[in-house]
C-alpha cells in the first residue's frame, strides 16, 4: 500500500512520520489511527490550494505566454519611456497582459 503522505500530514498535523508499512505516527511513537475519508478530503484540499495558485508558475513556465526576464522587461519599459508609451498601448503593457490573459487567476 501507498500512503498519499501529504495528504496525511494535512488531515494529521500532529504527524511526524508515515511510512508506507508502519503508517502513521506522532513525535511520542504513537500509531496514528487513518481514516481514508479524512485522508481523500485532505487531498481534495490541497489540490484546490494548489490550483489556485497554478496561474503563478504558469505566468513563469508555460512556454511563450510567461513574464520575458526582468532585464528585458525593463528595457521594454524604458523603450516605452522613449516613445511616450507609459500607458497600456506600450510594449511592456501589452506583454504583461498577454502572459495574464493567457494565465489568468481562477
Amino acid at each position: 500500500m501507498t500512503l498519499d503522505h501529504d495528504a496525511i500530514y494535512k488531515a494529521y498535523p500532529d504527524a511526524v512520520s508515515i511510512n508506507n508499512s508502519t503508517g502513521a505516527l506522532k513525535a511520542d511513537g504513537t500509531q496514528i489511527t487513518l481514516v481514508q475519508s479524512d485522508i481523500d478530503a485532505a487531498r481534495v484540499t490541497l489540490d484546490a490550494e494548489a490550483a489556485a495558485v497554478k496561474y503563478k508558475t504558469d505566468r513563469t513556465t508555460d512556454g511563450s505566454t510567461t513574464y520575458d526576464t526582468i532585464g528585458n522587461q525593463l528595457d521594454m519599459l524604458y523603450a516605452d519611456m522613449l516613445a511616450g508609451k507609459l500607458d497600456t498601448t506600450g510594449t511592456w503593457a501589452t506583454h504583461i497582459k498577454a502572459v495574464k490573459d493567457a494565465n489568468p487567476k481562477p
